[in-house]
């Protein structure tokens, strides 16, 4: 079974989470959705609460097949022990992915130099070292990034397809009603 972190943090993009969960999960990946508050619940930019599955400490050192960082807010930044995990994820050559303001964590992280990234428009000096890219999401190597809520399906079929494949992504698209095409 290919397993996948989806990290939560007050203020997280709604959108970006669930939508990211739920595409994932059709396509038949385990997704754990992980606390970094210390709480089960977590709070969204929009008042939004949600259970997470699992907190941080309790799932730092299960080895996901990828780790995601949906957007929302850069306090994501502040998180030493996703910090360190990134790090960790990155030098292994891991699959790693971030939408919306969440690319940020990639860069504080200094993994994105000589890398093609983007994220939220009016972001980018987040981004330290990448290679601003032009398309909605750009995946680059092990990382992927994305632009922003619109683009929130499509990005997690990009991610399901680096997991499943086309075909399954495909099939997930179909039954979501989601264009294959961006």
């Amino acid at each position: 079974m290919i397993e996948v972190a989806v990290f939560l943090t007050d203020g997280f993009e709604e959108t970006e989470a669930l939508t990211t969960v739920d595409i994932l999960r059709r396509g038949g990946v385990d997704v754990t959705t992980t606390s970094l508050t210390g709480c089960m619940t977590v709070k969204g930019k929009h008042g939004v609460p949600v259970m997470a599955d699992a907190l941080f400490d309790d799932v730092a050192d299960r080895p996901f097949d990828m780790l995601v960082v949906p957007g929302g807010t850069v306090a994501y930044t502040e998180h030493e022990g996703l910090l360190d995990l990134v790090v960790r994820y990155d030098s292994k050559g891991k699959k790693l992915a971030a939408i919306c303001a969440a690319p940020a964590v990639f860069g504080k992280a200094g993994i994105l130099k000589g890398r093609r990234a983007v994220c939220y428009p009016g972001m980018e000096s987040w981004l330290t070292g990448a290679t601003i890219g032009s398309d909605m999401i750009e995946t680059d190597g092990h990382i992927t990034t994305a632009k922003g809520p619109a683009v929130t399906p499509f990005f997690a079929l990009r991610l399901l397809e680096i997991l499943k494949g086309k075909e399954v992504a495909d099939e997930v698209a179909k039954a979501f009603l989601i264009p294959l095409v961006l």
